[in-house]
């Protein structure tokens, strides 16, 4: 079972260390499972609410526009059929739902095999504790200037983390998450995935899938 040195926000490395699990930290990532379960998660955000009408729907074109034959003409049934302007539109969207059924052994195993790709390029940090006071967005600069945390970082808090994710929450590049959302999607989408040795998952935290994914 692999160690991480625990380190505080000003960015001095304290005695403590951390045990990351090897069935969480350190499995070889299953690719294909993450791309299935990141796409069935994004595929379950869009609204589906996109739609059109047809032929039928559309007002009006109920008399014959002219008659059968001798006109010299195409032969024609409605103005609202899909070749006039203002017709109704073939086969065009209507609402649907596009969420997709994954089961919750991939969403954790997707989950654990994006926390150990993090984990092998050495992106996770654990911190003690952000000992925020009060909400304060220039002490978190600092705090990030210290862990030296660059590009896009995930910030796992827990439910007693209210002064820390006011003061985080204005950053542009600062993610935050709950320590019971965590999903294989946002820890892709970041550069760093942060933790505190509070909300650090074990092997009943990791397997608590998101929302979305469900």
């Amino acid at each position: 079972m692999a160690t991480i040195t625990v380190k505080n926000p000003s960015g001095n490395t304290s005695s403590a260390t951390a045990e990351l699990a090897d069935d969480i930290f350190g499995i070889e990532p299953n690719v294909p499972v993450m791309h299935q379960v990141v796409t069935a998660q994004l595929a379950a955000r869009r609204a589906g609410t996109q739609s059109t009408k047809t032929r039928a729907e559309v007002r009006g074109g109920g008399a014959k526009p002219w008659r059968q034959k001798g006109t010299g003409r195409a032969r024609q049934g409605s103005i609202r059929s899909p070749q006039w302007r203002g017709g109704g539109v073939a086969l065009g969207p209507k609402p649907r739902d596009y969420s997709q059924r994954t089961p919750k052994k991939m969403i954790k195993l997707a989950l654990r095999s994006a926390l150990s790709d993090r984990a092998a390029e050495d992106k996770v940090v654990v911190v003690d504790d952000w000992g925020f006071d009060a909400p304060s967005t220039k002490a978190a600069l600092a705090a990030l200037a210290s862990l030296e945390l660059t590009g896009k970082v995930l910030v796992v808090l827990g439910p007693d983390d209210e002064a820390a994710a006011l003061s985080f929450r204005n950053l542009p590049d600062i993610q935050l998450i709950e320590a019971r959302e965590l999903n294989a999607y946002d820890v892709l989408c970041n550069d760093w995935v942060v933790f505190t040795t509070a909300t650090l998952p074990t092997g009943s935290a990791a397997e608590t899938p998101s929302e979305d994914d469900k």
